[in-house]
């Protein structure tokens, strides 16, 4: 296909971690020029990276070929209150401003990556206007149900607003993709066109397929026991106290817990750990994306949750599909569309969300499986990824999807 000039916004980009970093760096090796609109890198941890800072920025730099244009952004903080508040804000009112003066010349295309808050997608809709430029919308996390689904708000004075914005969105967005099949009715509902809105899933990093890592080892890895690991955000929506009732359950000695990420719940997580005195888990806290592949390796089997509620049922998280693609069986507790794949494709062992009894039973089952059992399901999980997830079939999907609309 020809060149695109092609604007990403995104509120998060490198160093974060997401995979919009992976689509842009894809993109530019596929021979399109890209440029990427974000906020000053601060997520997880709720405060800015090394050598960022809202006066210092800096607000210009380069990605593997990736043009970076950063607006000031106001850090998360702790993950709640006003602070949080402002985060959500900034971006997309702020950034909107801004990106007047920070985005100069033509695109082609711009896309936007949508995780909360929805406010984000705001500078990319004045830039569509500016600059007479489609939108892509793609749609990974669903507002205001999010909200609703992890304890924000439940209060029609405020869910009200924040659907006319959305509805707002939806109306400026050319074509809406979205992440999970059950966001759709969800998207048109708001009496939008079946035809605006298409599923595009998310998939793993080719590291994760690739499987290997050169050079490096960590002495906290637990050898010689089975080895459930749990690697990501540890958050509100991630049910960690579900993981924690289930280590106190567990007793047999040879199965240990491994947590991996950063969150705002990770300090009250090893808090009650020791309160309850748990000597099989661990937290090994936040690592880079190219050592992850050898945590996965050593692990027997990986591990995802979902608090129980509507929205987290119709939700396909992103953390599946590199487990998938690492060839691995695979726990989870979470209801709804990532609980049928894993079943269909017996990919590992699911259970309902926030049922630490159902789980523990799971793991024993896991454990008392055989070698080859065991790798079978790992191939039954990347023979999934492949056929569902393809990060190339995907990547070429888009850019038809772009083609598509002028």
């Amino acid at each position: 296909m020809s060149q695109l000039k092609i604007l990403i916004v995104t509120q998060y980009f490198w160093p974060e971690n997401f995979k919009v970093n992976d689509l842009a760096v894809e993109l530019v090796k596929r021979g399109h020029e890209v440029t990427v609109y974000t906020g000053l890198p601060n997520y997880p941890q709720g405060k800015f990276f090394s050598g960022y800072g809202f006066f210092k920025g800096p607000f210009r730099e380069e990605y593997e070929g990736v043009k970076v244009v950063r607006c000031p952004i106001v850090p998360r903080g702790e993950g709640r209150g006003i602070q949080l508040i402002i985060n959500f804000l900034f971006f997309g009112f702020f950034g909107s401003f801004a990106s007047l003066f920070q985005l100069k010349g033509k695109f082609d295309k711009i896309f936007v990556f949508e995780v909360s808050p929805i406010f984000c997608v705001l500078p990319a809709i004045i830039q569509k206007w500016i600059k007479k430029s489609p939108v892509f919308l793609w749609m990974t996390d669903l507002w205001p149900e999010s909200l609703i689904a992890t304890g924000v708000t439940k209060k029609e004075f405020l869910l009200f607003p924040i659907r006319i914005f959305v509805k707002f969105v939806y109306q400026n967005s050319d074509r809406i993709l979205t992440s999970s099949i059950g966001f759709i009715p969800r998207i048109t509902s708001y009496n939008i066109s079946k035809s605006k809105v298409l599923f595009w899933p998310q998939w793993a990093e080719n590291i994760f397929e690739e499987n290997s890592v050169s050079n490096y080892s960590d002495s906290d890895f637990p050898d010689n026991k089975f080895v459930i690991l749990f690697a990501g955000n540890i958050g509100s929506a991630q049910d960690m106290p579900t993981l924690l009732k289930t280590a106190s359950l567990v007793n047999d000695s040879d199965i240990q817990f491994v947590v991996l990420g950063d969150g705002i719940k990770r300090k009250e997580c090893e808090n009650v750990a020791k309160q309850l005195g748990l000597t099989n888990i661990k937290f090994l806290g936040r690592k880079s994306l190219n050592t992850m592949p050898y945590y996965y390796k050593k692990a027997d089997v990986l591990y995802l949750s979902l608090i129980s509620s509507e929205l987290f049922s119709i939700t396909l998280p992103s953390k599946l599909q590199t487990y998938l693609a690492s060839g691995k069986p695979i726990l989870a507790s979470m209801d709804g569309e990532g609980s049928e794949l894993i079943k269909n494709w017996n990919c590992g062992k699911s259970v309902t969300s926030s049922s630490p009894e159902k789980l523990s039973q799971a793991i024993r089952e896991l454990k008392n499986l055989s070698v080859s059992e065991l790798k079978q399901m790992g191939s039954n999980s990347y023979h999934c990824y492949k056929e569902l997830f393809d990060r190339s079939k995907l990547i070429s999907e888009l850019e038809e999807i772009f083609e598509s609309v002028n």
